[in-house]
């Protein structure tokens, strides 16, 4: 199910939140509760908080930024939903000092991994978060993507030296310090004991097109989002887009799970 609420289709973040909502609620209706316990982590000013939220859902966001969940604040409140999203200050990697482990139905974790020092141990705490069978959506910068978008810009070297790095990161002015490929991200979410239900490329074909293009052709942005849609799910456009989503359930088989 759709946000209601949500803004036309944010071409950034509309196939994660389609594939989200739908699994929210298989996990609503496989517990028998209207209102499950989601952990946002890292989730900033609650751009997948609100409408979560807006779902019945209770949200818990786990921010470093006090400034972030300041405005968090302020947008819950303009939504209406404070009374079902908290934020505390945090990181994935002292998660369990400000939330519990096994508390929740789901966790987020988008545009985390990016920024840590240990990717496996993020992709560890999160899953450590969820209850058994609880659903994981991971959502990080993906190498092909910086890639092919460098070449495009005209920046070979700095496109072959991010294809080349461990890290994916095309020099010092790149913002974002690590990228992964989906096989790698799918091999740390198996290792910390989640089944993978599907993998899709997100923005596969968004940062290339000219804004003036969407902006100004009749139905262009809902014609862009139906192309991403369609897309998504093929393996053959996970090594150009420009973020990987990776999304999960706990294993609650006894010893398979962290």
């Amino acid at each position: 199910m759709s946000d209601p609420q949500r803004p036309r289709a944010s071409l950034r973040t509309a196939v994660v939140w389609d594939v989200l909502a739908e699994a929210l609620d298989r996990r609503a209706e496989a517990t028998g509760k209207d209102s499950l316990d989601v952990l946002d982590t890292g989730g900033g000013s609650g751009n997948f908080a609100v409408p979560v939220a807006r779902l019945g859902h209770r949200v818990t966001v786990v921010d470093p930024s006090p400034n972030a969940l300041f405005a968090l604040e302020r947008r819950i409140a303009e939504a209406g939903v404070a009374d079902r999203v908290r934020g505390v200050q945090g990181d994935i990697h002292d998660l369990f000092d400000v939330v519990g482990r096994g508390g929740f139905d789901a966790v987020l974790c988008h545009g985390v991994l990016e920024y840590v020092d240990d990717p496996a141990e993020g992709v560890r705490h999160a899953v450590e978060a969820l209850r058994p069978g609880g659903v994981l959506s991971l959502l990080a910068a993906g190498l092909g993507g910086a890639v092919l978008a460098r070449a495009l810009a005209g920046h070979f070297n700095q496109a072959l030296r991010a294809l080349t790095d461990p890290a994916g990161s095309w020099g010092e002015g790149d913002a974002v310090p690590r990228r992964f490929t989906a096989e790698q991200l799918t091999e740390a979410v198996r290792a910390a004991g989640v089944e993978i239900g599907a993998v899709h490329g997100v923005r596969v074909f968004a940062d290339l097109v000219p804004g003036v293009l969407v902006d100004t052709e009749p139905g262009a942005i809902d014609a862009l989002n139906r192309l991403e849609a369609a897309a998504a799910e093929l393996p053959a456009f996970h090594s150009v887009a420009t973020q990987l989503h990776v999304l999960g359930e706990k294993l609650d088989r006894p010893g398979e799970g962290v």
